[in-house]
Order: structure tokens, then sequence, then C-alpha cells
């Protein structure tokens, strides 16, 4: 399908200032452009609709309005409901990071999407700096990722930031996310979570640090040799996922299996952790 009218659902991160000015200012993408915002007239939606954008109050209220929807909202406990009543439409959707605060909650929302052969994507943009690939090679023997993620954030905890770490360590692993995590050991103390496992025979340390910041880094360790470099993220940090997602939407195909565990694999991940935080 082609999609040209794009709806948004939660307008409070600095995510829909990226895709709003490339798709709508720099028009980087042709015809596709957002046209419409849920979540009402609020001071923050007119200033994002300057434009003579829709404003709609509920995200349901997109369908039939817009040929897909950025699910931007920064808490993942919101993503099931917001993101399964509009792939029962057939909306492409894309959920930003986290594509849930549950391991339960993402499967729920690839299940429905898999169910009504409905294009999902979902995603860190961590995953695409150029540092990344500088750090791809070669399966691992082990990876270490630092970052900011704050467990007792508002926006659903670890899950809102440290879905960056879970999911860059999953990329550098490599492989379709069918690994489960082994024994999870969480370490805590002067605002640092570390957490270490196994996956997919690959030793795992993520290294949550509450002070926002923290800058991301990474660090593989490969037969012969050790690679370690900050994630600095590019001006356009956005527009990678926003390139996969129309490829998706455009491609009209639900995910595959393998799409669908590895979409589910970071969120599982931060389960294990954070059940050793209760």
């Amino acid at each position: 399908m082609t999609v040209t009218r794009i709806g948004v659902v939660g307008t409070e991160s600095s995510h829909v200032d990226q895709f709003l000015r490339l798709l709508n200012t720099e028009r980087r993408y042709g015809d596709s452009r957002i046209v419409a915002f849920s979540g009402g007239d609020t001071e923050r939606n007119r200033a994002l609709a300057a434009n003579g954008e829709q404003l709609v109050d509920e995200p349901r209220d997109l369908a039939g309005a817009v040929d897909a929807v950025l699910i931007c909202s920064r808490d993942g406990r919101a993503h099931r409901a917001e993101a399964i009543p509009l792939i029962e439409t057939g909306l492409p959707v894309f959920v930003d990071k986290p594509l849930a605060a549950s391991a339960a909650d993402a499967a729920a929302i690839v299940e429905a999407a898999r169910t009504h052969s409905t294009p999902l994507y979902e995603g860190s943009a961590l995953r695409f700096v150029p540092a990344i690939a500088e750090l791809s090679g070669d399966r691992p023997l082990a990876v270490h990722v630092t970052g900011p993620a704050d467990p007792a954030g508002p926006y659903g905890g670890l899950y809102y930031y440290g879905v960056h770490l879970a999911e860059t360590a999953l990329q550098l692993i490599g492989g379709d996310g069918g690994n489960s995590p082994g024994a999870v050991d969480v370490r805590t103390g002067d605002d640092v979570v570390t957490a270490v496992t196994t996956i997919g025979g690959v030793h795992v340390t993520l290294t949550f640090v509450a002070d926002p910041a923290t800058p991301f880094h990474a660090t593989v360790v490969r037969p012969g040799g050790v690679v370690a470099r900050e994630l600095a993220l590019p001006r356009d940090y956005t527009a990678p996922v926003l390139d996969r997602f129309l490829a998706v939407a455009e491609k009209g195909e639900p995910p595959s299996a393998a799409e669908a565990a590895a979409y589910v694999a970071p969120v599982a991940l931060l389960d294990a952790i954070t059940d050793h935080l209760a």
C-alpha cells in the first residue's frame, strides 16, 4: 500500500518533532506526511499542528483519516491499549520504544498484527547509529552496553530508556531473537543497576545508570580483540526507523515469526531484570 497520510498517537516525545520535520518540513519521504495527531486540543498538539494538521481525541479516531500510525507515547504501559485497536482496523502501526512494558503486552501486540495481517514495526533508533556498524561482525563472545535508564522513572521505569540497551545488545549478538536469556544476575547500588546473563552462548552485561547525562556505550569482545564505542546519536537518528517502518507499511505484510520473536525479546529481557527489582 502507499502511505501518504500518517497519524500520531502520543505527542509528548521529542521524536514527534523529528518525524514532523523529516516528513512535513523537509519532505524527505515524498508525499508521505503527518496529517493528524490524537490527544485532543492541547497546547502541545496545537503547536505541532501549526500547519493545519487535524486534531482528534482518541487513537481510534484516526481510523479512516490516515494510512498508517506512529505511536510515540513515552510510557510503554499504554502501548497495548493504543496499538491493538488500530491494528485491528488494518492500519500499519509503528510503536516507538519500548514496544511495551511487559513481554505479555508485547506478545499481544505482535499476535494482533499477525492475526489481522497488519504491518507492524517497533524499535529503538540506537540500533542504527553509525558506531553500531563499527561494532558489528562475527558472533561475539561477550557484549556490554551502558546507558541512562532509571528504574524509578515515571514512564514505566527501566523499560523507557532501558530498552535501548536491551535492543542494542541483541542487535550486536545477532540472530532472530529466538534465544531466551539464561539466569539473570542483577546488582544494584549508587543509582546503578547491572544485569548479567547469557543469550545464545554470548555473555551479556547491561549497566543502567539513573543519571540521564550518561552516554550510551557498547563494548564487544571477539576472539582476538575488543572493540568499544560511544553510541552517539546523530541529528537525524529517528530517520532509520522511519525508513524501515514506511518500507514495512508499503510492503503490507505482518511480522514474520522471526520478526515477532525479535520484537518481544528485548522486553522479555527487561522483564527478567525488573523481576529482581520488585
